[in-house]
């Protein structure tokens, strides 16, 4: 199963050990899901990341960042967008999102910002549902136990 995690989920895994988005990261991180990763919503991912607001609300150092983004570029499915699918989301960084999760034939796009894809995203291209964490981990328990 591969997905492609918002930039949010992957904020919230570093902020608490007990949320949804963690259980996703400790998923990724033993290989039962494969995640999805593009240049752009890696940048993104870094960009945000790294913002000493973000910094200060995880209590974390930029080294301690870098080595989860050396984690995720070394454990994710690295995708080429080839083309870009245009959903016309409101947020750009939205549709990058979209597009890599067409590209990579993604089942899930996971966000806490659910809202901000229903505008074309699943109608337009199918393919692929997006669901919050607490949702995927919900069907993901259902499917594998645990």
């Amino acid at each position: 199963m591969r997905i492609v995690a918002d930039t949010n989920v992957l904020y919230q895994a570093l902020r608490g050990q007990g949320g949804a988005s963690h259980y996703i990261l400790q998923l990724v991180k033993q290989s039962v899901v494969e995640k999805a990763v593009s240049v752009p919503v890696f940048l993104e991912y870094r960009d945000v990341l790294l913002r000493l607001k973000i910094l200060h609300d995880l209590k974390i150092t930029v080294e301690e960042i870098e080595t989860v983004l050396r984690f995720i570029a070394y454990i994710a499915k690295a995708a080429q967008i080839h083309f870009l699918m245009r959903s016309h989301l409101r947020d750009e960084s939205d549709n990058m999102v979209v597009d890599l999760a067409f590209a990579s034939n993604s089942e899930f796009i996971v966000t806490n910002n659910v809202r901000d894809f229903q505008h074309k995203a699943e109608s337009t291209f199918g393919g692929f549902a997006v669901v919050t964490p607490s949702e995927f981990v919900k069907q993901w328990r259902t499917h594998h136990g645990d």
